[in-house]
């Protein structure tokens, strides 16, 4: 599968500020132990399922199953980087159309977490699609220029991200509070 890097297929980045202190904060954590009825509930319809594994040589990895615009699909993200305050996943992500046909995409999915100041931070979900030779033979096939297909991606991508990046924000931020209340019991246990 050849990742066709220099065609841009999509981007969009949106940021949301919670409340909560930047230490306080471990998206790798949210990321890999995120339950599925939570990952639903951050992008409601759209979201389907999720899951955290790894890669046979040992990466870890997040299974993602959501709707986005009329595709379903269903993404291997691969961490390249995975910290508390920044995560770099990269996928070959497999799209199926209304009609059953499938296809392939590189989505790379970046969740960045930034002190903005007060005990805030601001959280910023980017996402960049590029075309696969798989997705160029698949839009060749069904009459779609490379333009038609990309404004149509741009626009349901730039639209489910949107809509989940603050639920995305509220949701680490809560995940955050959960375990600094936990923590002074951890202390006194100790």
């Amino acid at each position: 599968m050849k990742v066709i890097t220099d065609k841009l297929l999509s981007y969009s980045a949106y940021s949301h500020e919670v409340e909560v202190p930047l230490e306080q904060i471990d998206i790798a954590d949210w990321l890999f132990n995120l339950p599925e009825a939570e990952y639903q509930r951050c992008c409601a319809p759209d979201h389907v399922s999720c899951g955290a594994t790894f890669t046979d040589d040992g990466r870890r990895m997040s299974i993602n199953v959501e709707k986005i615009g009329t595709g379903l699909v269903i993404q291997h993200y691969v961490a390249e980087a995975a910290t508390p305050t920044y995560c770099r996943m990269n996928s070959i992500s497999d799209v199926f159309t209304p009609t059953g046909a499938r296809t392939q995409v590189n989505v790379i999915w970046e969740l960045i977490a930034e002190a903005a100041g007060e005990g805030r931070i601001r959280y910023t979900n980017r996402v960049t699609c590029h075309p696969t030779d798989a997705f160029m033979d698949f839009i060749a096939v069904n009459g779609q220029s490379f333009e038609e297909a990309a404004a149509a991606r741009q626009a349901a991508g730039g639209d489910h991200n949107h809509r989940e990046t603050p639920l995305f924000a509220e949701s680490i931020a809560r995940k955050a509070r959960a375990r600094a209340a936990q923590l002074p019991e951890v202390l006194t246990e100790a």
